[in-house]
């Protein structure tokens, strides 16, 4: 599969989770959105890693998304992808920005973190930032239906406009 940059994009209840070397991470009910490069053989294949080991919760954790990924009081909600060899992952994480979970997602890197919250659903935000580095964002919802616009919902894998009742 080609390499890329990806976020995915969490809706959560109120938690407290273990996240490794963070020690216990507090979570605020609402939406996290974490950012991610697959450059590394595979490369996007590994957001299916991801939403298998959501779906199946069948591993134990290995990297910091995982823990949230394990946890049943976090769904993911959409992947939005963006194909390309650069890293990209930081420049995205920067233009993202805002209310941050520190050193979440990291530790490679200088960022302060790779992971940010949001009281609504930030998918329309995300796919300008991907738009905005030059990435050509593709999202993938998982099963849900959700207002994206007034007047609108998305399903599928396009915008269509919600019919008159």
């Amino acid at each position: 599969m080609d390499p890329g940059t990806y976020c995915l994009v969490f809706r959560n209840r109120v938690r407290t989770l273990e996240v490794g070397g963070l020690g216990d991470v507090s979570f605020r009910a609402g939406y996290h959105l974490y950012i991610g490069s697959a450059l590394g053989p595979g490369g996007l294949a590994r957001v299916e890693r991801h939403l298998r080991l959501a779906r199946e919760r069948d591993r134990p954790p290995r990297w910091h998304v995982d823990r949230l990924l394990l946890d049943p009081g976090f769904d993911v909600l959409a992947a939005v992808t963006g194909r390309g060899s650069e890293r990209c992952e930081c420049a995205l994480a920067q233009a993202i920005g805002g209310d941050a979970v520190p050193g979440f997602g990291s530790s490679d890197c200088r960022c302060r973190s790779h992971l940010f919250f949001r009281p609504f659903s930030p998918v329309q935000e995300v796919t300008s930032a991907f738009t905005q580095l030059g990435l050509v964002p593709v999202v993938r919802r998982m099963g849900r239906i959700e207002p994206f616009r007034k007047g609108y919902c998305q399903w599928g894998e396009g915008l269509h406009k919600r019919p008159s009742l």
